[in-house]
């Protein structure tokens, strides 16, 4: 199944799985987001699960070279190489996945790598999110989405908000008929730029009749 969003041959999708196990409700409701991707869209998948990254040193103070171990690499590569970047962690303890902000904690580094310009470079693009999680009640993920949003504030770029299913058990997502009739348009429109809470705050207050 295909949607009918602007979306254009000149975007790419990274899917960033940040579950401890294979095939995971998280997974299971990604794949269903992605599904409604027109099909000249590429899409790549990534499982931090089984790729090699330790846990991230901060060294953009020391001097020498920065060493990039293989799974570094590819993931900095996968992700300047996407217009569009999908976190899909499930909700662990009010948050991301232990996986899902080592991944992100390396973007720490990033910036500071000389010449990668990564701040510039990732500013315009997308942050999408996916979890799911044991709880029926959606505000118990809001410090997941606050993170999430803040981290595409502070790089400028989109935020297109966070598509939560429930489910604990294995496949428990597919019996969330909310859930997956989000994620048959979660992709559609055009997400807005990122604000942190005062930026939001700012906006809403000019906006508002005297």
């Amino acid at each position: 199944m295909t949607n009918h969003s602007p979306l254009t041959a000149d975007r790419s999708f990274l899917f960033v799985l940040g579950s401890s196990r294979a095939d995971g409700n998280t997974e299971i409701l990604a794949r269903a987001a992605a599904e409604t991707l027109p099909a000249d869209v590429p899409q790549r998948w990534i499982d931090l699960n089984g790729l090699p990254l330790p846990d991230f040193q901060d060294g953009r103070h020391e001097d020498g070279d920065w060493p990039v171990p293989e799974g570094e690499r590819t993931l900095r590569e996968a992700t300047l190489g996407a217009t569009d970047i999908v976190i899909a962690s499930p909700l662990y303890w009010y948050t991301l996945s232990a996986h899902t902000k080592r991944y992100l904690d390396y973007w720490s580094g990033w910036l500071g790598v000389p010449g990668l310009d990564f701040k510039q470079r990732m500013a315009g693009r997308t942050l999408w999110a996916v979890t799911a999680m044991s709880d029926e009640d959606e505000a118990v993920a809001d410090g997941l989405v606050t993170t999430l949003n803040n981290t595409a504030a502070y790089l400028r770029m989109r935020f297109g908000g966070v598509l939560l299913g429930n489910g604990s058990r294995p496949g428990q997502v597919r019996d969330d008929a909310r859930a997956m009739a989000r994620a048959a348009t979660y992709f559609a429109g055009e997400p807005r730029p990122a604000l942190f809470p005062a930026e939001a705050y700012a906006e809403r207050a000019v906006g508002s009749p005297v």
